[in-house]
């Protein structure tokens, strides 16, 4: 018995002495080209006093804390929603891409931009931006405003960042809105 044993040892030594399977990756040769943070499938909420205010839902999240400006870029897109103090969403904002530069504090969003403010008024673009200091929403892209009584289209618009008082730079067209 004690000799089968030493050979069962000495073959489990052989078997486990081999060489093991492994991968290599390259080395990261520039780092402001490789995300800090690589995240997927993220939603996240954003709390004030405690209390709920916003939810975030990304397929992709990127985070390029080295690029010679910092930002954080959303390849697949961006959902955001907003709460009221009953946790009803009360105004969202979505977009197929969206990138924010940390230290200029403006986020740019592209691709389908869909806007909804508290007032239920449809906000669709290609393109928008949101400085967080000045606190503007703006965009010089074509813009389509749908309210309760018209739909307003145009060329570029300017708005506080509630998007409750806006104005359209260049108004191509108003058509009431007809029930039917």
């Amino acid at each position: 018995m004690t000799t089968a044993l030493m050979v069962v040892v000495v073959l489990f030594s052989f078997v486990s002495c081999g060489r093991p399977d492994t991968d290599f990756v390259e080395a990261v040769q520039d780092r402001s080209q490789t995300p800090q943070l690589h995240a997927t499938d993220v939603t996240t909420v954003i709390s004030d006093s405690g209390i709920t205010r916003y939810r975030i839902n990304t397929p992709q999240w990127d985070i390029y804390d080295k690029a010679s400006q910092p930002y954080w870029e959303f390849p697949v897109g961006v959902h955001l929603e907003r709460f009221d103090e009953q946790l009803k969403v009360d105004a969202n904002v979505h977009c197929l891409y969206a990138k924010f530069l940390e230290r200029e504090q403006i986020w740019e969003l592209k691709g389908n931009v869909r806007a909804t403010n508290i007032q239920g008024e449809l906000f669709e673009t290609e393109q928008l931006f949101w400085n967080q200091r000045s606190e503007l929403i703006y965009s010089d892209s074509l813009i389509k405003i749908t309210k309760a009584e018209y739909i307003i289209v145009g060329i570029g618009f300017q708005s506080n960042q509630e998007m409750t008082k806006y104005f359209v730079k260049q108004t191509q067209y108003v058509f009431p809105v007809t029930e039917e």
